[in-house]
């Protein structure tokens, strides 16, 4: 399954987890993608991936019903 919003491109990223003594071993962050119903603004309904950050933001629209 992709992990990847279609509205903004957000993907999961790299980096490292560092302990307290300093070891660092490689771990990857996740967007928080949900799977909803979005009005395009065709009007038409689709069932797209987007992240939480887009909701918020306000740059989709849920459909409803």
């Amino acid at each position: 399954m992709s992990k990847i919003c279609e509205i903004c491109g957000r993907r999961p990223r790299v980096g490292n987890k560092v302990s307290h003594s300093g070891k660092r071993a490689s771990r990857w962050w996740y967007p928080n993608i949900q799977k909803i119903r979005v009005k395009l603004p065709n009007g038409q309904v689709k069932r797209i991936k987007v992240c939480t950050r887009c909701l918020k933001a306000g740059k989709v629209q849920k459909a409803v019903g």
